[in-house]
């Protein structure tokens, strides 16, 4: 089966890895949505803690 391969393509498949976690920081509110401002793959890091091997796909 033939792949996708372009220049760069090791540092793009292992990018995930080396940005680092942040904690997400409640405003106020009793409410349970959620409103993240910021970068797709921080946001991302940021939900891993409770949300990790619970969701399916985004």
């Amino acid at each position: 089966m033939p792949s996708l391969n372009w220049l760069g393509k090791d540092k793009v498949v292992t990018y995930h890895q080396h940005v680092p976690f942040h904690f997400l920081e409640k405003i106020s509110g009793n409410s349970q949505n959620m409103i993240i401002h910021g970068d797709n793959l921080i946001a991302l890091k940021s939900l891993l803690p409770r949300y990790e091997n619970k969701i399916k796909c985004i």
